[in-house]
């Protein structure tokens, strides 16, 4: 190779790293992470803790991945109940909240997955108007008829180590497809596995 063939070939290296280097500043992923979409639980699937199950990627990335499961319902009961368990003022609660599974790690940590229309200064914007809070306000709000209008109160998370979700995804054990609120938040939930599995087939 002449210099000057050499010249313009480390140009456009310079040019890619720096065009690389631009996407990452700006919070660009790779496609294989799956951060804000639906996790969707294969039938090849044997894992019991998620055997039919669809997941809200809330984070991926090259450290790990974390999600919280959206059709496992565990229990219905009073805001009351749920405040007093916080420690948490409980005057002037009122209704019932119904508390899901958000997957098997910190089983006693809660997590509330919510439409982005309310939130507090410690509430993370996701994407495609989806938010996450984990401050027992937001409860407070719900309980007086406030806060968000589409919510899903959970106990617990899935997590993956670095690598993991990539290499299971793989074996096809999951498959992913957009978020939907509509799906996301149906009040039928036992209908939410069969929805996602459908959206699948039409994809294909």
């Amino acid at each position: 190779m002449d210099d000057r063939r050499r010249g313009i070939s480390y140009r456009l290296l310079l040019v890619l790293i720096l065009l690389l280097q631009a996407a990452r500043a700006a919070g660009g992923e790779p496609e294989a992470f799956v951060r804000g979409e639906l996790l969707v639980a294969t039938p090849e699937m044997k894992d019991p803790r998620f055997v039919e199950t669809v997941i809200y990627m809330v984070k991926h990335n090259a450290e790990g991945a974390f999600g919280l499961v959206i059709n496992r319902p565990l229990a219905r009961g009073p805001f009351e109940d749920l405040l007093k368990g916080f420690g948490v003022e409980s005057e002037g609660a009122k209704g019932e909240v119904i508390l899901h599974y958000g997957g098997p790690v910190d089983s006693g940590r809660g997590f509330v997955l919510h439409s982005d229309d309310f939130l507090l200064d410690t509430s993370q914007v996701l994407k495609d108007g989806i938010a996450i809070s984990t401050d027992p306000a937001l409860i407070q709000a719900l309980s007086q008829g406030k806060g968000p209008s589409q919510y899903l109160v959970m106990f617990g998370y899935a997590g993956w180590a670095p690598g993991q979700l990539e290499a299971e995804i793989e074996a096809q054990a999951w498959f992913t497809i957009p978020a939907d609120k509509a799906l996301i938040f149906d009040k039928d939930t036992a209908k939410k596995w069969q929805h996602a599995m459908d959206r699948r087939r039409i994809r294909l």
